[in-house]
């Protein structure tokens, strides 16, 4: 299985992960499995996507 990170978003940001959240829905919702996963050696939120699914 590979995945690719398609959307960093800084975890410091005021909102958090919310903007990271609302873009992998709106992946969802057009049939992309999108996750969002926190990247503790950046500090950010990561949006990945499953490759082999997509």
């Amino acid at each position: 299985m590979s995945e690719t990170v398609v959307e960093t978003f800084p975890a410091g940001s005021p909102r958090g992960s919310w903007d990271a959240e609302e873009y992998a829905a709106r992946l969802q919702q057009q049939g992309v499995p999108a996750t969002v996963v926190m990247d503790l050696t950046t500090d950010s939120f990561l949006v990945k996507v499953d490759e082999e699914e997509a």
